[in-house]
């Protein structure tokens, strides 16, 4: 299970780089009606109603299909980009981490340290310069319950936060 900090329209790409091994996002269903960019997105990523109960549930089933075809599961736990451009990293949602459990997978932490400085979603801002990832200690999961899922949580984000404050 890949997570991130997602602060910035490079984050994607940022991650497709970081990784060696295969994977598939899980992203928001409103993305896929960007017209040429969604006929893409909905090929390439489990989309989520993260308004729909059901939704969130058929995600669980078609990230299992996916693990079960040797492919990693990607998330950005934010569950979004943060609407004040001063947060350096939002709270954490559960389901990146309940369905590492669920399938005893571990989770693999990535910093983006410079993404947000660089290409950012405000308007007129960014530079030039190194984008730098951090790939963290991975995080196991094996023998761990769904009750362990709020504490790998809130590990796998003082992780990245520490990386951010310090970069």
């Amino acid at each position: 299970m890949l997570i991130g900090n997602h602060t910035s329209m490079a984050d994607i790409m940022m991650m497709l780089k970081a990784s060696k091994n295969p994977f598939v996002f899980v992203g928001k269903k409103e993305l896929s009606k960007i017209p040429i960019f969604g006929f893409f997105y909905k090929r390439a990523c489990i989309l989520v109603d993260r308004s729909s109960a059901s939704s969130r549930t058929a995600v669980y089933k078609s990230a299992q299909r996916r693990l079960q075809q040797g492919l990693s599961i990607c998330i950005f736990p934010e569950g979004g980009v943060p609407d004040d451009t001063n947060t350096v990293l939002d709270e954490f949602k559960d389901g990146a981490f309940r369905l590492a459990i669920e399938h005893q997978i571990p989770i693999v932490s990535i910093a983006f340290l410079d993404n947000k400085k660089r290409f950012s979603y405000e308007f007129f801002s960014g530079s030039i310069g190194k984008m730098r990832a951090v790939v963290l200690p991975f995080l196991e999961t094996k023998g761990l319950d769904a009750k362990a899922s709020t504490k790998l949580k809130e590990t796998s984000r003082e992780m990245i936060l520490k990386e951010l404050k310090n970069a």
